[in-house]
């Protein structure tokens, strides 16, 4: 009796695991999408307009985060607070009446193509004609997501106020990927930075800086930007790299993962972060407050009619029924434990990078994939899926990988950084030289893992950085 009873368990804990291990390593946006694939194939799965805490379960109304999993377990703790956050811009619409009317307009190809992923995202709150108006400048978006065609123009083809074009627009660029539907880079630009600004205010001279152009940006002119806007080279710099590390110039590339990024890291562009940490009430010495974002609003539950319609089926029908029903059953389980997993791993990665967080690179604490997973108690094949292909946004608002808190190369590539940027402009230091201050400072290296950190940082050998210092 035993032997059968596990012989018939068995299937099932494997089907569950394999799936939580294959949720688990996607990123928000990918789950989003495997949550709609699901809802849109599976009956016995609905999802709930009520919103409810994934963490406790406790019910939420409007876009109130959870009073309880977001409070501090004491009034003295210093420990992040760590909580499931759902975002309704991953919300599940539902298909509008005349949904085909404008889903026509798109080119229909079997593999989604980037006009109807984001035609997706707004068409529910657009009118149908604005639908089809959309649909025609998505279509005419170039590969690097802009959009050569004449406004006014296309107004007077549809016949519709300039305004009405413009805010249909408005309403692609705001969509993932943030500025496709812009006519340059520069507007491009500006549309992702007042995107961020929104939720991570950034100084007014960021958007000053976009305005000089692109040509200014690429080259790092830091001396001409800080002399222009009557700023200082450290704040130039430190405005140019932000930029650079989070907006995209040519928007449908970042969609499709292959701008500013080596071709073996293609893949890894982030539309929305996974993680957003942030102090509580932006105040740096209080405990940082960080969400986990899931992209289920409402809430999955089986479809309440399910259960009573496999009790009334024939049988020739029951076990198709039975069998949406314990998909529906597996695959929000699956979730419950990835969000549980996921909890768990921030909770541990913030205690162990407060410092790195609060103060940048050169404070990362070194520790392998192994070492958490013995903390944790799971397998080291778990951490490395929950950590793949995610991005956590600091309280800076720098986006960065998440597999960037297990880079032990980090905090000793930022110390060779600060080496360089003081050394003898017209005397620049060897890689021996550069080797023998790291080993000064408690870093013993070969000169070779010196030149490939330095190469990793995009800093030139010391003749060619004496040879580019002449030439300026």
């Amino acid at each position: 009796m035993y032997q059968r009873q596990f012989q018939r368990i068995q299937p099932q804990t494997t089907a569950h695991l394999a799936q939580t291990m294959t949720l688990l390593s996607m990123n928000v946006d990918e789950l989003n999408q495997e949550i709609n694939r699901a809802l849109a194939e599976n009956p016995a799965l609905v999802m709930k307009e009520e919103r409810r805490c994934p963490g406790c379960g406790k019910l939420l109304s409007g876009n109130q985060i959870c009073p309880v999993c977001s409070k501090p377990k004491s009034a003295q703790s210093d420990e992040a607070i760590v909580f499931l956050s759902p975002r309704s811009e991953f919300s599940y619409a539902k298909s509008a009446p005349d949904e085909d009317i404008y889903m026509d307009e798109v080119d229909n190809t079997d593999e989604v193509s980037l006009a109807e992923f984001i035609l997706r995202q707004i068409a529910y709150d657009l009118e149908n004609q604005d639908r089809i108006v959309a649909a025609y400048i998505l279509n005419q978006v170039d590969e690097d997501g802009f959009l050569n065609e004449n406004l006014a123009e296309i107004a007077n083809y549809y016949h519709l106020p300039l305004s009405r074009i413009e805010n249909v627009k408005r309403m692609i660029q705001h969509a993932e990927p943030v500025g496709v539907g812009s006519a340059t880079p520069e507007e491009a630009l500006m549309v992702q930075l007042e995107v961020i600004n929104e939720s991570n205010p950034v100084p007014p001279y960021y958007f000053d800086i976009i305005r000089m152009g692109f040509g200014v940006l690429s080259k790092k002119q830091f001396a001409q930007i800080a002399k222009a806007l009557k700023i200082s080279n450290t704040e130039a710099e430190k405005a140019v790299d932000f930029i650079s590390k989070n907006l995209y110039p040519y928007p449908a590339r970042a969609h499709w993962g292959n701008f500013r990024l080596p071709s073996e890291e293609k893949g890894q562009v982030y539309s929305h972060p996974d993680v957003i940490i942030n102090h509580m009430n932006n105040d740096p010495t209080l405990p940082l407050v960080v969400e986990i974002i899931t992209p289920t609003y409402g809430t999955l539950d089986i479809n309440p009619l399910y259960k009573q319609a496999i009790k009334q089926s024939a049988e020739e029908t029951k076990e198709d029924l039975k069998t949406d029903y314990e998909k529906a059953n597996l695959l929000i389980k699956c979730i419950q434990q990835r969000n549980n997993t996921m909890q768990r791993l921030m909770e541990k990665i913030v205690h162990i990078q407060r410092a790195f967080i609060d103060q940048g690179e050169k404070f990362l604490e070194p520790i392998t994939r192994a070492e958490l997973s013995k903390e944790l108690e799971v397998h080291e094949s778990t951490i490395s899926r929950a950590v793949s292909n995610k991005s956590v946004q600091l309280p800076s608002g720098q986006i960065i990988p998440m597999d960037l808190f297990f880079d032990k190369s980090l905090g000793i590539r930022s110390v060779l950084k600060e080496i360089i940027e003081s050394e003898n402009k017209d005397q620049p230091l060897s890689d021996t030289e550069i080797v023998d201050q790291l080993k000064s400072q408690g870093y013993p290296l070969a000169r070779r893992t010196v030149a490939k950190y330095r190469s990793m940082e995009g800093i030139l050998p010391a003749h060619l950085r004496k040879q580019e210092r002449k030439g300026k």
